[in-house]
């Protein structure tokens, strides 16, 4: 797509030459994100200010042409790829906090702020903001709203989606609107707030967020337990789940995981069946009982060895294998194929087990770990070469319906973007398809707003 003149002499005027470019290299640096897909925009805008967003939309509105935004593209289902041209908005250089609130308990930021940065900015009031994606010392806020992007804290404090108040943001008709409220209570009208959380840019850009904040634990230990073999791990997780203290973080890893996390980690990684990753916060008071509530939960059949950190240096260790997982995993496949599926927590030794017999099925090399306390596991599949990458794709259309048969999802924080839409009517009807895409059209009638993503 060849971009109007009188349309790039208005992007220019908006932001200015430093912040508007139409150069090979820029496209380049911003055609791809995470998930290794990629396609030309025709330019790239670095914006700074609400107004300009308001007047990009109406300016390519207009014309007709595609808007996508982009945070620090560090998702892997390809939300930020421009696979229809147009125009790549970054949100990077929007990256101000603008008001931290202790007292109400909400911070205000823009939508370019890491989400490292913005805990670093809270730590010395006492606070934090729970969301804390594995990318968090280099993913913006921005598209942690987009993809309803969480981490292991969501256990026990919830998603984007139950940690945002409400949002400054301009829709796809260059109308700019604000939606929620500065409290953590209110009744009035339509949850605009939550919709827009993991609507991937399909909706509207959000320029500004108020995000509710959450006060720091003092305390926090951690626990390793090793299993016998990946079914008594996810019993253990329905266990644990089933118990009143809720662990702030509960991590699970394969055996294959753990045998890769120990050839690219070194010793300190353990091999055996299955592992999991159990944290406790809160009052150093109440810790000794959550954490013998919940090694008591850990304890049953299956359990090889159970330890508890008594040192900062210990907890360090203890997350090795984890922190080992995703490069290890590059040394394998380059190609990997990452999903996040979900199902209800009591249906994860299913999950498991199936995912170890589609392994099987299909000869294709999978490693299944992540955040179980949510039911919400990260599986891997693994392709060496051109034959194993077609069989993986048929397994994951396998893998899909698996999940979907035990009351699960396709995604539990990485989104839909272009790599999952075509497995969207496996999750959901075709009348609520219908309802998606009329609510679609009332924000974004000329659909321009980042297409060919999220709604098949």
């Amino acid at each position: 797509m060849k971009l109007p003149v009188a349309l790039l002499e208005t992007l220019h005027t908006t932001f200015g030459p430093n912040a508007c470019s139409t150069a090979d290299a820029e496209r380049l640096a911003y055609a791809y994100d995470n998930s290794r897909r990629n396609a030309l925009p025709d330019a790239v805008v670095f914006a700074r200010t609400h107004e300009q967003i308001e007047k990009l939309m109406q300016a390519c509105r207009e014309h007709h042409v595609p808007v996508i935004a982009r945070g620090r593209g560090t998702n892997t289902t390809g939300a930020t790829v421009p696979v229809d041209g147009g125009v790549v908005v970054s949100f990077e250089r929007m990256n101000r906090i603008l008001r931290i609130d202790p007292d109400n308990r909400f911070a205000i930021v823009e939508p370019g702020v890491l989400n490292g940065d913005l805990q670093r900015a809270l730590a010395p009031h006492g606070f934090f903001w729970p969301p804390d994606p594995t990318s968090s010392p280099w993913c913006s806020i921005g598209g942690n709203l987009a993809c309803n992007s969480a981490g292991p804290r969501t256990v026990k404090y919830g998603s984007p989606r139950e940690n945002t108040l409400g949002f400054r943001a301009v829709a796809g008709t260059g109308e700019g609107f604000r939606c929620g409220t500065y409290t953590s209570k209110g009744a009035t009208g339509y949850d605009f707030t939550r919709l827009l959380i993991g609507s991937e840019g399909t909706l509207a850009l959000i320029t500004e967020a108020t995000l509710k904040l959450t006060p720091k634990p003092s305390g926090l230990r951690t626990l390793r337990a090793m299993y016998r073999d990946v079914s008594s791990a996810a019993h253990a997780v329905a266990r644990i789940m089933a118990q009143p203290v809720t662990p702030c973080a509960l991590e699970f890893i394969d055996d294959v995981a753990l045998k890769l996390a120990r050839d690219h980690g070194g010793d300190s990684v353990p091999l055996g069946g299955a592992m999991l990753m159990i944290e406790v916060d809160g009052e150093p008071e109440t810790l000794p009982s959550a954490v013998e509530a919940v090694s008591r939960a850990a304890r049953g059949d299956g359990l090889e060895a159970l330890h508890v950190a008594q040192t900062a240096e210990e907890t360090q260790a203890l997350w090795s294998a984890r922190k080992a997982l995703s490069p290890a995993q590059r040394t394998i496949s380059p190609n990997k194929i990452n999903e996040d599926v979900v199902v209800p927590v009591s249906h994860l030794p299913e999950l498991v087990n199936g995912i170890r017999q589609l392994s099987q099925k299909h000869d294709v090399l999978i490693v299944t770990f992540g955040h179980a306390g949510n039911g919400n596991l990260h599986v891997n599949l693994l392709p060496r070469d051109d034959a194993e990458r077609e069989r993986a794709h048929a397994c994951l259309t396998e893998v899909f319906a698996l999940v979907i048969s035990l009351q699960g999802t396709l995604s539990g924080e990485h989104g839909i973007g272009l790599v999952k839409r075509e497995f969207m009517p496996l999750a959901l009807p075709p009348s609520t398809l219908g309802l998606m895409r009329s609510v679609k059209a009332a924000f974004d009638p000329d659909g321009i707003l980042n297409p060919g993503k999220l709604l098949p």
